[in-house]
């Protein structure tokens, strides 16, 4: 079974305003096997955002089909949105609540108990090295541990898939590593991993498959082995995105 299998996929945003009618996504397919760590790349505006925002049902379709653990993101939306763990770009997080806080209603709501819910929210803030600053409300931490906070609320209720869009923008050196470090352990216990990042070396370090999106259509679709045999990750990106 497919962790996510994406059919006919196209997003058109109706015209608003001054703004025309766009089409974002043109009808693709994409299929993500369980257990795999992919790098979806891409430059701004290419579509990678809004496909993840389909994908956590976030924006529906407006034409294909997209399932998730072989469950309809449309049709069965709560029970596909809880196979997957979305750590965004954008925080969208109470900047009044402590990282406790986050993390523990994070866990009720999904449906967790309270004594689970209490367990897993120590478990992730040692986990991610937060026990200094448990109690300090989100607005009050640096950059990195605002990344680190949100990477483990999207991890608090043991989703099946992880999506990461753009995880280490911003943070420090130190971070980045030791988020490196804990996505390579849990991709290696068989956790499904989706990754969206400009930084080219941190998608060549940990990805398995690099999928390539130019203006709303994947028109690369590689194992890391191929997109790299020749050289740096870079260097194949430029190649794709140049071509008209």
């Amino acid at each position: 079974m497919n962790a996510i299998e994406i059919k006919g996929l196209k997003k058109v945003y109706k015209a608003s305003g001054k703004s025309p009618k766009k089409e974002v996504l043109h009808g693709f397919d994409l299929e993500i096997k369980k257990g795999e760590f992919v790098g979806i790349l891409g430059s701004n505006g290419a579509g990678k955002t809004t496909t993840i925002n389909c994908i956590t049902g976030i924006s529906e379709p407006s034409e294909g089909s997209i399932k998730v653990s072989d469950l309809d993101v449309v049709a069965d939306y709560r029970l596909a949105r809880a196979e997957i763990g979305l750590s965004p770009q954008e925080f969208n997080i109470d900047i009044f609540q402590t990282v406790y806080e986050i993390l523990y209603f994070q866990g009720g709501l999904f449906g967790m108990d309270k004594n689970s819910r209490k367990i897993k929210t120590e478990e992730l803030i040692k986990l991610f090295d937060l026990e200094s600053h448990r109690d300090k409300k989100f607005m009050m931490l640096s950059g990195g541990l605002k990344r680190r906070t949100v990477v483990a609320k999207a991890l608090m209720h043991s989703p099946n898939i992880l999506i990461l869009d753009e995880p280490t923008a911003g943070v420090d050196v130190e971070t980045r590593q030791a988020l490196w470090k804990y996505l390579k352990e849990i991709h290696a216990a068989g956790k499904t991993i989706i990754l969206t990042s400009h930084y080219l070396e941190e998608v060549q370090e940990l990805c398995d498959r690099v999928v390539i999106i130019k203006e709303g259509n994947p028109v690369y679709d590689e194992s890391m082995n191929e997109a790299t045999k020749d050289g740096k990750l870079e260097a194949k990106y430029l190649e794709v995105v140049a071509k008209e």
